[in-house]
């Protein structure tokens, strides 16, 4: 009886304690609000105001888990997200009791399979391409799925590794992104492509000129086999970035060839390149000296603008043109760019894709540039309409980021990412296992290719660069499907 007194008497003092402690802090927050200029909400209604902001910024967690259905979210929704992640078992990825997919909405592709499709001895993988024929060392690609560019700096040290270690085993290249070549992108023995930023770090000299000495160092490396030429980008297309000092440290320093102590902001455009002469010019001295196949990324604001280069390569010569083209969409992503961009600037890549091909074709370059498309291609089905449209080759960023775990947190500018790949803090790092990463990347790409192939089997050819635009419906307002080569002719259709 005494003992049972004596915890109620604690219990007690213990609610009295915590009662009052929550009314110090419930007056101190009364006050400050109450005193504070900056949030009228606040100011108005001390301390519940402040349940706003809370609700604000969980809102996105509850909708993501709670609220949202599987098709709604944005800018993956949970099925393109679990597809991937289902992917990466290697286990096969099938589904049951019918689509979840409205087929009703305006744009979705409609694959027309075949009455007669080919027999199972009759279907092939697809075979390799050539890149820069022209060049001292052309590039025989293997893969049409490959990873896009992705900096060490943007992406950590263990998300680097595994995306090379994977990109080796499944066979794709992987992209350095801007930020030059760490030895973590050489870590896995995986096909490299080298992009050249605006800031060029990696091959620049003390000003920010491309240095023909370092770009011949990096091209000695046997696993850089070609040169990417960045114009722009589809999140932020016309403008440069900023790398902090405070994340420049004595490795990064030594890869991208800057100074520390110091910020590196990198020019919105190159500054020698003014004109589609400039630009034909640094390509063809970007594959003279480094003997390798040398094209470019951009993003296509209008597609008028780009016929003056064709009709230059055209009085030219084949030989003057880019090995390839990669088209970026305005929808693209990056871990930070300013909103009026990412949603306002820049021709989707559904539409740009269709317009730089025929552009191509009609200039007789189908054999010399290939295209390769970028920006939310992260499925089969993204990746088969790509073939169709005319790319050669598609290459993803976000989808090998699903594959090494990412949940679409949304804190890849933030230093916080929960699954350890946009952060550089080596405890959040932790949660990302090399070991076990790696292979779900090489799963994933390797899903991504067999059932594209599936798809084009389905529609009656033998792989997937033998699909054309007719092999794909397009769903208009009114529900209909029509051609996407009744929609948009093209050579070969």
């Amino acid at each position: 009886m005494t003992f049972a007194l004596n915890v109620l008497i604690v219990l007690a003092l213990l609610f009295v304690l915590v009662l009052g402690a929550a009314s110090l802090i419930a007056l101190f927050l009364y006050i400050a609000d109450k005193t504070q200029t900056g949030d009228a909400i606040r100011r108005n209604y001390p301390v519940i105001g402040r349940f706003r902001h809370l609700f604000t910024t969980l809102g996105e967690f509850f909708r993501q888990y709670f609220f949202a259905m599987d098709r709604e979210e944005m800018p993956f929704n949970r099925a393109q997200r679990d597809w991937v992640y289902h992917s990466t078992s290697g286990k096969g990825n099938t589904v049951a009791f019918g689509s979840t997919r409205n087929l009703t909405i305006p744009g979705t592709p409609i694959f027309v399979n075949a009455v007669f499709p080919p027999l199972d001895d009759e279907f092939a993988a697809t075979k390799p391409m050539i890149i820069g024929p022209t060049a001292a060392i052309p590039y025989r690609a293997k893969s049409i799925f490959n990873i896009s560019g992705m900096s060490y700096g943007a992406i950590s040290r263990p998300a680097v590794e595994a995306l090379s270690r994977g990109a080796a085993r499944a066979g794709v290249w992987l992209n350095t992104g801007e930020g030059g070549m760490s030895p973590f992108h050489l870590k896995g023995g995986c096909d490299l492509v080298y992009q050249i930023g605006t800031a060029k770090y990696g091959v620049r000299d003390e000003e920010g000129n491309l240095n023909d000495d370092k770009l011949r160092e990096v091209a000695n490396h046997p696993q850089i086999k070609m040169f990417e030429l960045k114009l722009a980008q589809g999140a932020k297309p016309g403008k440069g970035g900023i790398l902090p000092a405070e994340k420049i440290d004595e490795q990064i320093s030594k890869i991208r060839g800057v100074p520390m102590g110091k910020d590196s902001i990198s020019p919105n455009r190159h500054a020698e390149i003014d004109c589609f002469g400039d630009l034909l010019d640094m390509i063809g001295h970007i594959r003279e000296v480094s003997g390798k196949p040398c094209g470019f990324k951009t993003v296509i604001g209008s597609s008028d603008a780009w016929e003056e280069m064709f009709e230059l390569i055209q009085k030219r010569g084949a030989d003057c043109a880019p090995d390839f083209i990669t088209i970026d969409g305005g929808e693209g992503g990056t871990g930070a760019a300013p909103m009026p961009l990412i949603d306002l600037v820049g021709m989707p890549l559904r539409e740009a894709l269709l317009r730089i091909v025929d552009l191509r074709d009609r200039y007789g370059l189908k054999d010399r540039i290939r295209i390769i498309a970028s920006g939310k291609l992260v499925n089969p089905g993204d990746v088969a309409w790509a073939i169709c449209a005319g790319a050669d080759f598609v290459v993803s960023a976000r989808g090998f980021m699903f594959s090494l775990g990412c949940i679409q947190a949304l804190k890849c500018n933030k230093n916080t990412c929960p699954t350890g790949i946009t952060t550089h803090d080596p405890h959040l790092q932790r949660g990302l296992v090399v070991e076990d990463k790696w292979k779900k990347v090489a799963n994933y790409a390797t899903s991504v290719i067999k059932e594209v192939e599936i798809i084009a089997h389905s529609v009656g050819v033998a792989e997937p660069r033998l699909m054309r635009r007719r092999h794909v419906r397009i769903v208009q307002s009114n529900g209909d499907s029509i051609p996407l080569n009744k929609i948009r002719p093209s050579f070969g259709t």
